[in-house]
């Protein structure tokens, strides 16, 4: 298993085989206190017949599928990095998985407050932690536009660096609490790869 951080070679060889055109990203925040849901959706070209990877830190890789073609995640995925074989000139791929809350800062920081035994987030994604929220080729020269959606309990208010929309009420979640989904509009690609 590589390590965790991205070596300077394998960017570079990165950045010469592809060009990341959209993510869509799908946060639900509905499913309990160690884990959320996290499915992305990554539109990008690369060099034909060329195989690379996309980080991912997860708890759990339910599906992967590339190009309408299921790939085994035990077998592409390391909870690090999802390998990519055999790529297309025009690729979609889609990553469902858990990730876990963090509570050192890093990715999705989740903290129960003693006083109201309210759950906080947040994130500020210092670098590299996009890929502990959600699957993303982690490198300032593949930028994409982005777009959220975010299912959390209604109660919660959901703060971003883009306008807040207003929250769609949608079925109870398993515990029947009351449940929203929030869809942002996209980020442009001149931002970081930061969510909102």
């Amino acid at each position: 298993m590589p390590g965790l951080n991205l070596t300077r070679a394998e960017a570079g060889q990165r950045a010469e085989l592809l060009t990341v055109t959209s993510y869509d990203v799908t946060l639900d925040l509905t499913k309990g206190a160690t884990v959320f849901g996290s499915t992305t959706v990554v539109k990008f070209s690369a060099a034909e017949g060329s195989s690379s990877f996309i980080d991912a830190i997860t708890e759990t890789v339910h599906s992967v599928t590339l190009n309408g073609t299921e790939l085994d995640p035990a077998v592409v995925s390391d909870g690090v990095r999802i390998q990519l074989p055999g790529l297309a000139a025009e690729n979609e791929l889609k990553v469902v998985a858990d990730a876990p809350y963090m509570n050192t800062g890093e990715g999705l920081h989740r903290f129960v407050d003693p006083v109201d035994n309210e759950a906080y987030l947040y994130t500020q994604f210092e670098v590299p932690d996009s890929r502990r929220m959600f699957a993303v080729f982690e490198q300032p020269d593949l930028k994409a536009a982005f777009t959220f959606t975010v299912t959390a309990p209604s109660h919660w208010d959901l703060i971003s660096n883009s306008p807040t929309p207003v929250p769609l009420e949608t079925t109870p979640g398993d515990d029947g609490g009351a449940r929203s989904v929030w869809h942002f509009a996209p980020l442009p690609a001149s931002l970081p790869t930061s969510p909102p």
